[in-house]
């Protein structure tokens, strides 16, 4: 890929933060500008060396970038799309971060106009549970996969500066439909992360919640991990995949149901089946990874 002169990153925390450092590492970027509602993280971007220059969504900012990275919660992506939308070069490409991919396509061809053919919707895989500048580090995409769900309008050069900026942060990139993306999600990001917050919640609202949390060791840190990711963001993204999100909630409690069968019967064979294939499916998947 030609390198990318002048990048523009629209939320500099861990995943527009990260997107920059690799590219920086990679030697594929020359300068880099952030945008961001926190002046404060701005700040801490550019003494860490993720940005060079702190920019705004303006003209000056935008009009001479080769390529946008919209790295904010969905829940933004209108009024961030709408702002920039008339202020782009003509050949400025922008992708997003986003963790959903409908509404967003959907906002895109409401709010980009003219620079729709320059757009191209994608989602990293990959992630902790920290946010902000100081969580960003080069190597978070590195053997991740990044899913693109390209238009049919988008210009080929657009798709193919896109899909080698994510390669050369180390990405493995693959391509869904919108809707099939959000449905895969659901399933396997979505549902864990609402599953992790409300068992906190519970926890936390028992009368005696501080000596339960005094007894919870590893099982329930590893479980409960993601619940320490940014509410904002983890809002945005359960509202805007509302309708497969539910699907799963309903599948799960399904689940559930039996399990809780199993145990008014107490039923051994069938607990030991569900859990042997449970911890069978999962090694495969781990082998396979």
């Amino acid at each position: 890929m030609e390198r990318i002169e002048k990048l523009v990153i629209v939320g500099v925390g861990l995943v527009g933060g990260s997107f920059a450092l690799a590219l920086k590492e990679a030697g594929a970027v020359g300068r880099v500008v952030g945008v961001g509602r926190g002046a404060g993280n701005i700040r801490r971007a550019l003494d860490l060396g993720i940005i060079d220059a702190a920019g705004a969504a303006d003209g000056e900012t935008l009009k001479d970038a080769d390529l946008v990275l919209l790295a904010v919660p969905v829940g933004q992506m209108r009024a961030v799309m709408r702002s920039i939308a008339p202020l782009l070069g003509a050949r400025t490409v922008v992708t997003d971060a986003g963790s959903t991919k409908q509404d967003v396509v959907e906002l895109a061809r409401r709010e980009l106009k003219a620079a729709l053919s320059r757009f191209v919707p994608g989602h990293p895989i990959a992630g902790t549970e920290r946010s902000g500048a100081d969580a960003a580090f080069a190597g978070l995409y590195r053997g991740h996969r990044v899913v693109l769900t390209p238009l049919a309008e988008n210009e080929p050069g657009a798709l193919a500066l896109v899909r080698a900026a994510w390669e050369r942060c180390g990405a493995s990139v693959s391509e869904l439909r919108p809707r099939e993306h959000d449905a895969v999600l659901a399933a396997v990001s979505h549902l864990p992360h609402v599953l992790a917050y409300a068992l906190v919640d519970q926890v936390a609202r028992h009368k005696n919640a501080k000596q339960l949390f005094s007894y919870a060791a590893g099982g329930f840190r590893d479980f409960t991990r993601i619940a320490a990711s940014h509410p904002e963001m983890w809002r945005d993204i359960c509202l805007a995949n509302k309708k497969a999100l539910l699907a799963e909630i309903d599948r799960y409690g399904g689940k559930l149901e039996r399990v809780r069968r199993m145990l008014e019967r107490g039923d051994a064979r069938a607990l030991e089946g569900l859990f042997s294939g449970a911890r069978d499916a999962r090694n495969r998947w781990l082998k396979d990874t």
